[in-house]
């Protein structure tokens, strides 16, 4: 997080779970990604747009180099080309930082756990993209995804955690991973 009064807001909500606890802080993405390398920490949040090197290209840095580290995207940008961008680059999550704490620090566990992670109006937009336009037939729509990939989605666009998915839709967690990776 390139905004220090963030990056410092950030670190205090953080610091407050007990369960959690903040090794390292970076200003940019070249430095987010030399610190990754020596600390090695679970879980890195990481912002879009910084000066240098841009938080999707640091993200795939990290991946190369440290690959049990998982990026959980924070950002300010709902744009879909840097949703698609962070998920092809390895992040399992993208957040929109208008999250309440209580969201982010679920989202940071959840990603701990390895489940993907998508901010409820993210995954609305990609839902909206993949529904049929008005005056088209049902059968004109390229099959994009398997109907359980489309359930899943569907859900996520709820709003409901991977957990949640898993148990309405019958299948476990790790399968519901499996969809959004597909999905992406």
């Amino acid at each position: 997080e390139d905004h220090a009064v963030v990056r410092e807001g950030l670190a205090e909500l953080i610091r407050r779970e007990a369960d959690m606890e903040v090794v390292g802080e970076a200003g940019d993405g070249e430095d987010t990604v030399r610190q990754v390398q020596l600390i090695k920490p679970d879980i890195v949040l990481m912002d879009i747009a910084m000066p240098g090197v841009n938080g999707v290209e640091a993200t795939r840095q990290i991946k190369i180099n440290v690959p049990q580290t998982r990026v959980l995207v924070l950002t300010a940008y709902d744009n879909p080309e840097f949703v698609t961008a962070s998920i092809e680059a390895g992040a399992v999550g993208y957040l929109l930082k208008n999250v309440r704490r209580k969201e982010l620090t679920t989202a940071i566990r959840s990603a701990f756990e390895g489940e993907a992670v998508l901010h409820p109006s993210v995954a609305k937009a990609i839902f909206a993209q993949l529904q049929i336009p008005p005056g088209k037939l049902p059968n004109e729509k390229p099959d994009l995804l398997s109907e359980r990939e489309f359930q899943v989605l569907q859900k996520g666009a709820e709003g409901l955690s991977n957990k949640q998915i898993a148990t309405i839709l019958s299948i476990g967690p790790r399968t519901v991973q499996t969809h959004w990776r597909n999905i992406f």
